[in-house]
């Protein structure tokens, strides 16, 4: 099995290097959604975040799995996140 990141500097593959994916975990009324923008679909929901993160950690895992089945590319992640800090009005 092999896992590919994509070295930011020289833009070629690094072997052996896990992919780190972006998680969106957003907190309902009375439940946690979370999903992956780089791997369309590959979404879980939970009464708990703990196991909302758990749910998605193996979801992830399931989604590349069937992707190396397929013999299909594993996607590169592209994905990042910017917490912005908005002044008291």
């Amino acid at each position: 099995m092999r896992d590919i990141k994509k070295d930011q500097k020289s833009g070629g593959m690094a072997v052996n290097a896990a992919p780190r994916y972006l998680v969106i975990i957003e907190a309902g009324p009375e439940s946690y959604s979370a999903y992956v923008p780089d791997l369309p679909g590959c979404i879980a929901a939970a009464d708990a975040r703990d196991e909302v993160e758990s749910l998605i950690r193996e979801g992830i895992a399931l989604y590349l799995a069937a992707l190396r089945e397929r013999d299909q590319p594993i996607p590169v992640p592209t994905t990042s996140a910017l917490e912005v800090a908005v002044p008291a009005a």
